[in-house]
């Protein structure tokens, strides 16, 4: 199936998924994953209407967004480094992975630089797995009430990644998780935190019935990476 296919059924599974939960299907937005992936698959998917698409390196990144058209959304969702930060802050709109407090006021610095107001989303380990990125859950209400003070950021929600899992239904008691943390954080605080980011290929449709505003979708858009 071409990228365009690809699309247009993840679209159809993304509505049947919002039926299922009783949710408007204009709440879900997709993100295409392009790690790995060229310019020109990027502009088949453009050609398709995808207009946001997600990045996890930034080296590859920079190299590639010049060779895209105009116009486009792109975030940042894999780990960031510090000292990649200036770069990020050049040429993404929103960043999915802030997972220490110390990367949140870096970003906020190099955007006031920039002249810029960033989208950001904390990415927080629901799992607790010692490989993954993210922060401890009893770890982000401290980095929560800290955001109030950064003017050049704007904290719109939470990003989790679960463990690979055989089965979709694997993922949802995490999905589930997060999103009982976003409520109960969003009470706490006041920051109304209405994004989640999570779900992937494997298991988005999961993710959207557990109340994912944005899922990241790479391999069932543009096949396997290279």
């Amino acid at each position: 199936m071409s990228v365009q296919d690809n699309i247009s059924r993840i679209h159809e599974r993304m509505a049947a998924a919002c039926m299922r939960a009783g949710r408007d299907p204009g709440s879900v937005r997709l993100v295409a994953v392009s790690k790995k992936h060229q310019p020109e698959s990027i502009m088949e998917a453009v050609a398709a209407g995808q207009t946001v698409f997600g990045e996890s390196r930034v080296q590859e990144a920079v190299a590639k967004i010049p060779r895209c058209p105009g116009g486009l959304s792109w975030h940042m969702i894999g780990h960031l480094q510090s000292n990649k930060v200036r770069q990020v802050v050049q040429y993404f709109d929103m960043i999915h992975s802030i997972d220490s407090l110390r990367l949140l006021e870096a970003v906020n610095q190099a955007a006031e630089q920039a002249g810029r107001t960033l989208k950001v989303m904390l990415e927080v380990n629901v799992s607790g797995e010692s490989v993954k990125f993210g922060l401890k859950p009893e770890d982000a209400p401290s980095v929560l009430e800290a955001s109030n003070r950064l003017m050049n950021i704007e904290l719109t929600g939470l990003m989790t990644m679960p463990p690979m899992t055989a089965l979709a239904e694997g993922a949802r008691p995490h999905f589930r998780r997060l999103r009982e943390l976003r409520d109960a954080w969003r009470a706490a605080t006041g920051i109304p935190l209405e994004e989640l980011s999570m779900g992937m290929s494997h298991d988005f449709e999961v993710a959207i019935e557990e109340g994912a505003t944005w899922i990241r979708v790479g391999t069932d858009i543009f096949g396997e990476r290279a």
